[in-house]
């Protein structure tokens, strides 16, 4: 059986390790798989294409690149980076991520 993936896409994660250190972003996508998402503003490197239809001039781009899950730490509505614990809800008996230091639930 497979681990259910604590980070979502549309998240808001804080970054644990590397260049980007303390950072916080939206997730935007995440490839479970290689257990990897690639986060808004961080990790950036640079890209060199050629001319197309969506970047005419060609040159030097630079872009988001994947970073590990592990080295992400979600962020709830109130601002606190945490651990996250899944719980099942009484009522209807699904998963829910819980924050390990608020408390609160996170949709």
């Amino acid at each position: 059986m497979k681990a259910k993936l604590r980070i979502k896409k549309g998240d808001t994660v804080k970054v644990l390790t590397g260049e980007d250190k303390g950072k916080t972003g939206r997730v935007l996508k995440v490839d479970a798989e290689k257990g990897r998402a690639i986060v808004e503003g961080t990790n950036l490197v640079s890209k060199h294409t050629k001319p197309n239809a969506t970047h005419p001039q060609g040159g030097i781009i630079k872009q988001e690149a994947p970073i590990h899950l592990s080295n992400l730490m979600l962020v709830d509505s109130k601002g606190v980076a945490s651990k996250i614990v899944i719980n099942k809800d009484e009522k209807t008996g699904k998963s829910i991520r819980v924050s390990k230091k608020s408390g609160e639930v996170i949709k």
